[in-house]
């Protein structure tokens, strides 16, 4: 898949001011300082679609972005984990990013991102259970690639994946990334590109 056009529409505090469409769209979301903004504008080729920052928990709403001129959309989910936060602001974001999740009809893959470089964290599994328990079709994606020898990335990548199969048989779909090298991004849109080829070809 080719990404010709990638455009920020609107950005969203509740579910119910999202755009109204029935193309798929296709989330991102991970734990603060995670890497996700760089990745997200790594896949669209536009270093600035997505706005970054060097502190934690910048992106407080869901941020829709529309891809190919409507072909799909792309979602940037408020971190979980939030960084700084007052108990009341962590609610407020935990009750938006639910909501979305559960009741965005067209949420067609949630992608959670992981940090490549950190042991398996308690807060991701916990989110990831929590996905397969509400029968959300999510993928794991592997950030910060560059930042590791390969044989550490590999021996930490096994490691995350070892403690995966504790749980789940089989392992959800994963990619591994680098928004400084483009690592992971052909496969990246590649899956998604079969996903909505799939969904196209559905009666």
């Amino acid at each position: 898949m080719e990404i010709r056009t990638a455009t920020y529409l609107k950005s969203s505090e509740f579910i119910s001011q999202c755009p109204e469409h029935r193309t798929t769209e296709y989330a991102f979301i991970g734990r603060s300082n995670v890497g996700k903004s760089s990745l997200i504008n790594m896949l669209a080729g536009n270093s600035k679609l997505a706005k970054t920052s060097s502190t934690p928990g910048k992106t407080l709403l869901i941020n829709h972005f529309v891809i190919n001129n409507g072909e799909w959309y792309l979602v940037d989910l408020p971190g979980y984990g939030f960084a700084k936060r007052s108990k009341t602001e962590r609610a407020k974001l935990e009750h938006m990013i639910e909501g979305y999740i559960l009741q965005r009809e067209c949420l067609t893959n949630l992608f959670v991102l992981i940090d490549s470089r950190l042991e398996p964290q308690a807060i991701d599994l916990a989110f990831m259970r929590w996905l397969g328990e509400s029968g959300i079709a999510f993928s794991i994606v592997f950030t910060k690639a560059d930042k590791l020898s390969r044989q550490r990335l590999s021996e930490n990548i096994n490691a995350y994946l070892d403690k995966l199969r504790e749980e789940w048989d089989p392992l959800p779909p994963y990619f591994i990334t680098s928004a400084e090298t483009r690592q992971g991004r052909d496969e990246l849109l590649e899956y998604i590109d079969s996903i909505n080829k799939t969904i196209d070809t559905q009666p």
